[in-house]
C-alpha cells in the first residue's frame, strides 16, 4: 500500500500552521503596535523584540534532532504550541505593565518573547517534518500551498477578530482577546494531532534503518553534502530577498506616491492577494506536473525568483517616476511570484529533507529554519536601516527606496541562479540512481 497522507490529513497539518500564525500575529503585530501608540514606546523596541525572538529561533536544529531521536513528533509540535501560547500570554502583560515599570515590563518582554521564538521553533519545525516526511513527491507542492494558504488565513482571522473585539481598547479586552486565541490555538492543535502520526509510523521507521545521528554528527553530515549547502545558501539569499520589502512598502506608498494610511494599507491587501494567488497556482502546477519530479519545483522557483525580481525592477522605476505609474499592479505582480517562489521553495526543501543517510527531517528543517530565522530578522532591519542611511545622505526619498529594490532584485536573481544548481545536480544525481550508478 503506497504510504502518504491524504488531503484531509494535509488539512489538519495546515490547522497547526495556521494556529501557530494566529498567536504569532499577537505577539509581531498587535503587540507591536499597542506598545508604540497606546504606551508610548520608541518603534525600535518591539521590533527589536520581534527581531528577538527570530535570533531564539536559532535553535530549531535541536528542537529538529530531539523529535528525530524520539519515536513521535507529536508532543514537540503540542509542547511547542502551548510553550508559544504562555510566551504570547506573557507577553500581554508586559504590555501591560509597561505605564507602572518600563523595567519591570521590558524585561518580562524580553523573557514572554524567547518563549515565542522557542514555541515556534520546536512546534513549527516538528510539524514540517512530519509533513516532509508524510507527502508523497507529487503532493508537495499543493501540500505546501494548502499549509501556507492556511496560515495566512489563520493570521487574517485571528487579526480581524481581534481588531473588532478590542474596540474600545481596555487592557481587560486585550487579556480576554488574546487568552481567546491562545486556547482556539492550543485546542484545534490539538485536535488536528490526535492520531495524525500514528499512520505514518511504520513508513517512516522503515525509510531509516539505521539509528539516527547525534547533533553534532547530524550538523557535520549535513553541511558536508554539497545539495545541503546550496540549499541552505538559497534559503538565506531568497528569504532575506523576501524580507526586505516588508517594513519599507507602506513608507515607500506614503513618501513618494503620497497615499494616506488607508490607502497604503490598502495596498498590503493587493500584495496579500497576489501572495494567495500565486501560491494557489504553483500548488496546482506542482501537483499537476509531479511526475517529472524536481523539474517542476525547479522551474517554479526560478519563475518565481526571477518575477519577483522583475517586479522590484518595476518598483525601482515607480520610484523614479512616482505618481502615474501602475503600483497596484506592480504591488500584485510582486506578490503574485513571492508566493509562487516560497511554495516551491517549501516543496524542494520539503524533498531534500528525508534524503539524508542518518540525518532525518527534523533536524534539517531545523537548518533551514534557522536559515529563514536570520533571514527574515536580517531582511526586514536591513531594508528599513538601508532607506533610512540612503535618505540621511541624500536627501532624498525616491532615491533610497531605488537602491533598496535594486538589491532586493539582484538577490532574488541570485536566488534563481542558485535554485537552478540546487535542484539540477538533484535531478542529475536521481537520474543515475535510477541507472543504477
Amino acid at each position: 500500500m503506497k504510504a502518504g497522507f491524504g488531503w484531509w490529513s494535509i488539512i489538519r497539518l495546515g490547522t497547526v500552521q495556521a494556529s501557530i500564525g494566529a498567536i504569532v500575529m499577537l505577539a509581531t503585530s498587535l503587540l507591536n503596535r499597542l506598545m508604540v501608540l497606546e504606551y508610548g514606546l520608541a518603534a525600535g523596541i518591539p521590533a527589536g523584540l520581534v527581531a528577538w525572538h527570530y535570533g531564539v529561533q536559532l535553535s530549531r536544529p535541536i528542537w529538529g534532532h530531539g523529535s528525530d531521536l524520539g519515536k513521535r513528533r507529536t508532543p514537540w509540535v503540542v509542547g511547542g504550541i502551548m510553550v508559544l501560547g504562555a510566551g504570547a500570554l506573557l507577553a500581554v502583560q508586559a504590555t501591560t505593565m509597561l505605564d507602572g515599570s518600563r523595567v519591570a515590563g521590558l524585561t518580562l518582554a524580553v523573557a514572554a518573547f524567547t518563549m515565542i521564538g522557542a514555541g515556534v521553533g520546536a512546534a513549527g519545525t516538528s510539524m514540517l517534518a512530519i509533513l516532509a516526511s508524510g507527502v508523497a513527491p507529487e503532493r508537495r507542492a499543493a501540500a505546501a500551498a494548502t499549509t501556507w494558504i492556511m496560515m495566512v488565513f489563520g493570521i487574517v482571522v485571528a487579526a480581524g477578530t481581534a481588531g473588532a473585539l478590542l474596540d474600545p481598547y481596555t487592557e481587560a479586552r486585550l487579556f480576554q482577546v488574546a487568552g481567546g486565541v491562545v486556547l482556539a490555538a492550543i485546542v484545534l492543535t490539538s485536535l488536528a494531532m490526535a492520531g495524525l502520526e500514528g499512520r505514518m509510523r511504520q513508513p517512516q521507521q522503515l525509510a531509516h534503518s539505521e539509528p539516527p545521528a547525534d547533533f553534532r554528527e547530524a550538523l557535520r553530515e549535513i553541511f558536508e553534502e554539497p545539495e545541503a549547502r546550496r540549499f541552505t545558501l538559497f534559503i538565506f539569499v531568497s528569504m532575506l530577498a523576501y524580507s526586505m520589502q516588508d517594513l519599507i512598502l507602506e513608507p515607500f506608498a506614503g513618501l513618494v506616491f503620497h497615499m494616506t494610511p488607508g490607502q497604503s494599507t490598502s495596498l498590503s491587501g493587493v500584495q496579500h492577494g497576489g501572495v494567495l494567488v500565486g501560491m494557489i497556482l504553483t500548488g496546482i502546477g506542482g501537483s499537476a506536473f509531479a511526475g517529472r519530479m524536481p523539474i517542476e519545483l525547479r522551474v517554479w522557483t526560478m519563475l518565481g525568483c526571477f518575477g519577483s525580481a522583475c517586479a522590484l525592477a518595476g518598483l525601482t522605476m515607480a520610484a523614479r517616476f512616482g505618481p502615474g505609474w501602475p503600483l497596484a499592479a506592480n504591488i500584485a505582480a510582486l506578490g503574485f511570484f513571492n508566493g509562487a517562489f516560497a511554495v516551491s521553495a517549501i516543496g524542494s526543501m520539503m524533498g531534500l529533507a528525508g534524503a539524508g543517510k542518518r540525518t532525518r527531517e527534523g533536524v534539517r528543517m531545523g537548518v533551514w529554519g534557522t536559515a529563514q530565522a536570520i533571514a527574515f530578522g536580517l531582511g526586514g532591519l536591513s531594508g528599513a536601516l538601508g532607506v533610512d542611511l540612503v535618505r540621511s545622505l541624500t536627501g532624498h526619498a525616491a532615491e533610497a527606496f531605488q537602491l533598496i529594490f535594486a538589491v532586493e532584485a539582484a538577490l532574488f536573481l541570485l536566488s534563481a541562479v542558485l535554485a537552478m544548481r540546487v535542484t539540477a545536480r538533484r535531478a542529475a544525481g536521481m537520474s543515475l540512481g535510477a541507472a543504477g550508478i
